[in-house]
């Protein structure tokens, strides 16, 4: 996605004819659009697949946090199936859990949160370890659901120093 309604539509219009099974789409960054604008803007895009929707809260990058109010819009659509949560907030991620966590999955977005949030209710992880450390972040998921939280953990904290380098700050 991009801050861009229309092109993030027609990308996601491209994605899913090539065979995406849903599209992962951000806030629109520098926009920062209003509650209507936001909700508008995921709408588009859902409707323009007519794939799920999962959306991509990462304040830190786009300048806005997707408000309860555009969630529960969004979620009385049904066009959202989830929502990859990056604010590095737990409270945040357990109130969605629990206002929306019967509409819609919630996956973490930040590595170093992986084992946290798996452990209020997070679906799993939509991954930046995982491109460089796949079977780490598998493993790390599996064993959690599995019930073998201890192993989950080893693997998580094991993880620890390549999480802080990919999200070292760079010049």
């Amino acid at each position: 996605g991009t801050n861009d309604t229309g092109f993030s539509a027609r990308l996601s219009r491209l994605a899913c004819r090539e065979g995406a099974d849903a599209v992962l789409a951000v806030v629109p960054y520098y926009n920062r659009p209003t509650a209507d604008g936001m909700t508008g803007h995921f709408l588009k895009i859902a409707e323009s697949c007519g794939r799920p929707l999962i959306l991509y809260n990462v304040p830190s990058r786009t300048g806005s946090d997707i408000p309860d109010a555009v969630l529960e819009s969004l979620c009385k659509t049904g066009a959202v199936c989830g929502i990859k949560e990056a604010s590095g907030s737990v409270s945040r991620a357990a109130r969605i859990i629990g206002r929306y966590g019967k509409y819609i999955d919630l996956y973490s977005g930040n590595d170093d949160l992986t084992l946290p949030l798996l452990s209020i209710g997070a679906k799993g992880v939509i991954s930046v370890l995982s491109n460089v450390a796949p079977k780490q972040t598998h493993d790390m998921c599996a064993e959690f659901f599995k019930g073998n939280i201890e192993a989950s953990r080893r693997i998580q904290l094991k993880a620890m120093p390549l999480i802080e380098a990919l999200f070292s700050e760079v010049n």
